[in-house]
């Protein structure tokens, strides 16, 4: 059953007629009443049933049917219960009584009026900030869970650079550099992903100012970064990890295809493939991979952190030569239990 706020902010649930069907029905209840009290009450009380279905009209029904009972009931008072019954006599005192009804009416209506609408922006408001709290609950969450997996990340990216110095102690200082430098994009990427202006970015924009941000960073004015994607969305999680894998493969691109002054192209591109899978390949028209290079038995520390992301989205890598180095992904787009 409704409660009366719910029915005063006028979430009602019945159609747009009823109202004027209400305000009929009050109407003449009314003037029942006021026919069975009209042998106990003295002269002078015209209005006595009708201010009551005119504020219960508007109340429960709102503005329109409030108006309709008020000029119902206002015709009514006047031809039943006002100088000589069933005649619409207008004098002096009927226009004095007809002005003092339709004043009390009019107060009466607005201010209902005023108490529901006042009332329907508190509803929206609470429903608005319903929804807030639930997304900032949702992306705590997510952060939460992402952090936890970061750290995870930063350990066994550690893990992989101690490998590395021990079997070459003379490159320990690039070796941290470049631990550094990952755990710095890292941090940029979070930094830009948790904006809440950039929360509910499609795909593509955020993949393409996330590559400006990469070129900036590194200085590779003379490389283009083209992104082609529709208007798609992932969730936090996929996005942070897919994010990651983009910027291994295109830092690996720069470092790798291109040299000195030497122009060139990095295209990414999106497709969904339906059945809750996506592809995203990242190409470059640099020399290409090696024809010796073999993913199977790769070393490369950047290649085994692709592998592990790929693994986090539930994907699978594949590295082709056209027309230079190709990286495609093809991965799950729902969340998973990981």
């Amino acid at each position: 059953m409704p409660s009366f706020l719910a029915l005063a902010a006028g979430r009602l649930p019945a159609p747009p007629w009823f109202g004027d069907v209400a305000a009929l029905g009050a109407t003449g209840i009314a003037i029942a009443l006021r026919h069975a009290l009209d042998d106990v009450l003295p002269p002078g009380f015209p209005f006595l049933t009708f201010f009551p279905a005119v504020i219960l009209t508007t109340f429960f029904f709102g503005l329109r049917p409030g108006i309709v009972c008020a000029v119902l009931s206002g015709l009514a008072a006047w031809y039943f219960f006002i100088g000589e019954a069933n005649v619409f006599l207008f004098d002096a005192q009927t226009a004095l009584a007809l002005g003092f009804y339709a004043f009390i009416v009019t107060v009466d209506i607005t201010l209902i009026h005023l108490m529901r609408v006042a009332g329907e922006r508190l509803n929206a408001e609470r429903a608005v900030s319903a929804q807030l709290y639930e997304q900032q609950r949702t992306m705590f969450q997510e952060l939460q869970h992402r952090v936890a997996n970061n750290m995870q990340f930063v350990a066994a990216l550690l893990a992989l650079q101690k490998r590395k110095v021990i079997d070459n102690p003379q490159e320990a200082a690039d070796v941290f550099d470049e631990a550094q430098a990952r755990l710095q994009t890292i941090a940029r990427i979070h930094r830009r992903l948790y904006d809440p202006a950039r929360a509910d970015q499609p795909v593509g924009q955020y993949l393409q100012e996330l590559c400006s941000d990469l070129l900036d960073a590194t200085g590779a004015r003379n490389i283009v970064c083209l992104v082609d994607a529709p208007p798609v969305r992932l969730d936090l999680a996929r996005l942070t990890t897919l994010s990651l894998l983009v910027v291994e493969v295109v830092t690996n691109a720069l470092k790798h295809a291109f040299h000195g002054t030497e122009r060139g192209t990095i295209t990414i591109r999106f497709e969904t493939l339906g059945a809750g899978q996506a592809s995203l390949s990242i190409a470059d028209n640099g020399p290409g991979i090696p024809a010796t290079f073999d993913p199977d038995t790769s070393r490369s520390l950047g290649f085994r952190i692709v592998q592990g992301l790929a693994g986090q989205l539930d994907g699978t890598l594949t590295y082709a030569n056209e027309g230079g180095t190709v990286v495609r992904l093809v991965f799950v787009t729902g969340p998973t239990d990981a």
